[in-house]
């Protein structure tokens, strides 16, 4: 386990300032094979600099300083949790802006790391981020993780395996390279490559595409679905990959991170709410995380933490538990 307290130096990595895609995926997933827990010891904002000085994206990392421990929050835990002292979070790292590396390596940033930093520190509890594929969070979630976050999208079926906290909701934007050179036209994607994140509900969507194209005899549509979300916006960049599918906040990121590289096809579609999974039937949980994400919307923090990673048009007004989708 590595400590990744965001004001300790760091290790010597040369990175480039933007979220480098092209060439970079590889050397992703060999930090992420390394680091499979990040325990996150926060005193307050990340501050890490590396051998060409400090990542402007730190700036935009959250002071949890002011934040407190809410004692009413902290008594609706469960006891087990509360004599562990620990809140163990799995998340898939590399869904920026989410959660994913700082160009050092090992420091973990994005939005869903802030909220959590902050909903942990309100029930006074530690937060260990553990580093996990996206498709194995979900069926983790009461065993490894005490909850997972994810961009997970609430759906009938999810709901059925795990409990929601609502937090975000968000759309799903296509994004393709600069001035579309291949020309899609989102009015007919047959025949197209569509690069996904595995188990998201994007890949879902295509692969129903899929089936439509198949069915209506139309030259077939190749969906590529990756592990981890930087492969999929690499194939896109690459040319592997014609045009990419995935949640609004992602795709606008990666749009700004690649120097314009890519751009948006089309206009955000399909909003849907984002949720913290946790353990089906673990009520003291449920009630104590929609408790803490209530009082962050209150004080304000929730609202500063997302406008500071630009994703204040996925805030939501209230957390709503195991919502009617």
């Amino acid at each position: 386990m590595i400590q990744a307290n965001c004001d300790v130096k760091k290790l010597d990595v040369h990175r480039k300032n933007k979220w480098t895609f092209l060439g970079s995926s590889r050397w992703m997933r060999s930090i992420a094979a390394f680091v499979s827990a990040t325990l996150i010891g926060f005193s307050g904002a990340c501050g890490t600099t590396d051998a060409v000085g400090r990542d402007p994206l730190l700036d935009r990392c959250y002071n949890i300083n002011s934040i407190k421990k809410d004692e009413k929050i902290a008594s609706l835990l469960p006891k087990k949790l509360l004599e562990k002292g620990e809140l163990v979070m799995g998340t898939n790292i590399g869904y920026a802006p989410a959660g994913f590396y700082a160009r050092d390596g090992r420091t973990v940033i994005g939005y869903e790391i802030d909220l959590n930093k902050a909903l942990a520190k309100l029930m006074g509890l530690k937060l260990t981020i553990v580093n996990a594929p996206f498709d194995a969070i979900l069926p983790s979630v009461g065993s490894k993780f005490d909850i997972g976050v994810s961009g997970f999208t609430v759906s009938k079926e999810r709901e059925k395996a795990v409990d929601f906290v609502t937090y975000a909701n968000a759309g799903l934007l296509f994004v393709v390279r600069k001035g579309n050179p291949t020309k899609v036209s989102l009015n007919n994607l047959c025949g197209r490559k569509v690069s996904v994140q595995v188990g998201t509900t994007s890949e879902s969507q295509m692969y129903s595409a899929r089936d439509f194209c198949k069915a209506s005899k139309n030259s077939p549509l190749d969906v590529l679905a990756f592990k981890e979300q930087t492969d999929a916006t690499t194939a896109v960049v690459a040319g592997r990959a014609d045009i990419m599918y995935a949640d609004t906040p992602v795709s606008s990121f990666a749009i700004e991170q690649t120097d314009n590289q890519l751009e948006a096809l089309g206009t955000s579609k399909d909003k849907a709410l984002m949720g913290i999974i946790m353990q089906k039937g673990d009520k003291q949980l449920a009630q104590a995380v929609k408790a803490g994400i209530e009082k962050l919307i209150q004080t304000g923090d929730y609202e500063k933490i997302m406008k500071s990673w630009g994703v204040e048009d996925i805030m939501v007004k209230h957390p709503e538990l195991n919502p009617n989708v």
